[in-house]
């Protein structure tokens, strides 16, 4: 059977066909990200579904709201595909513990993505990095205990907000024809692993980004004022994580702006933008996941 995974963000949905139980580390058959401006037709989907090879079943995670969820569902009838599953947060699954008193409150793409991460690094604390449109850090232990995490607005929300609420920052930043260098730098274009690994020091616009906390103008300054909370937010989590382990976690990032922050980071981490995609498979593949996904009407 073709399984599709569908992971809707904020801003953009990933996508993998299957077309074989899953294991760890199994390489998709096929993947792929569109941004959901450019999926707003119906032509846009079957494009996709073509792209994926027409598949037998679709399972989503969204966090992009009801309108994206509609259209899935809508697009998922015209293909005369089976109706789609959507995952949702809830108390454990396929090994993991959800921190949270009330499950729900937990986003299910976090949820989603330690259940992803638990399988591909199995026996090891983590500390997992969303860097998109928010920033999320979670912690789960080797047991798969999900001990909470937190929220802060991502480097290109931060940038964002100052330009919207402060007219003197934004006039000296270069005015609203500057946000293309700010997304070009927090960019949330897919890389592949390799791809990750061989941006080092570079951002999206492959020109070197300046490491330093002191700039030397406004455009710079919201750069490395936003890039400078991320890093410094992660390294005080690995530290309060180690506290609280009495070791420091395996830290793993994802996400667009990750490229910019990393160079910031001491000690080592772990890329990895495709643990949604992942967790969906392991869910997917779970004998119970009829218990914990939800069908059309649930």
């Amino acid at each position: 059977m073709k399984l599709l995974l569908l992971d809707a963000g904020n801003s953009r949905l990933k996508w993998a066909l299957l077309r074989k139980p899953y294991r760890r580390r199994q390489e998709f058959a096929a993947q792929g990200a569109v941004e959901l401006t450019a999926l707003r037709s119906p032509i846009a989907w079957a494009r996709l579904f073509r792209a994926a090879n027409n598949p037998d079943l679709i399972y989503a995670c969204n966090v992009a709201g009801t309108t994206v969820e509609r259209q899935i569902r809508a697009a998922s009838r015209r293909a005369g595909l089976a109706a789609p599953h959507f995952a949702h947060s809830e108390v454990a699954a396929a090994g993991v513990r959800n921190g949270y008193p009330e499950p729900w409150r937990l986003g299910v793409d976090r949820w989603v993505g330690l259940i992803g991460a638990r399988h591909e690094h199995p026996g090891k604390d983590l500390c997992l990095v969303g860097l998109g449109t928010a920033m999320t850090i979670d912690l789960l232990t080797a047991r798969g205990r999900h001990l909470g995490g937190s929220i802060v607005p991502g480097p290109r929300l931060m940038i964002e907000s100052l330009l919207e609420h402060t007219a003197g920052i934004r006039r000296r930043a270069g005015g609203w024809a500057a946000t293309p260098g700010f997304d070009r730098v927090f960019g949330v274009v897919s890389r592949s692993r390799a791809d990750s690994a061989r941006a080092g020091r570079r951002g999206r616009s492959g020109k070197p980004i300046r490491a330093g906390l002191f700039a030397r103008d406004t455009h710079a300054g919201l750069l490395a004022g936003a890039r400078h909370a991320c890093a410094a937010l992660i390294e005080h989590a690995i530290r309060e994580a180690r506290d609280q382990l009495s070791r420091r976690p395996q830290l793993i990032l994802a996400g667009g702006a990750a490229d910019a922050i990393t160079p910031l980071l001491h000690g080592r981490y772990w890329r990895e933008d495709d643990l949604v995609l992942r967790g969906l498979a392991v869910l997917a593949a779970d004998t119970r996941t009829p218990d914990r996904i939800k069908s059309p009407g649930a």
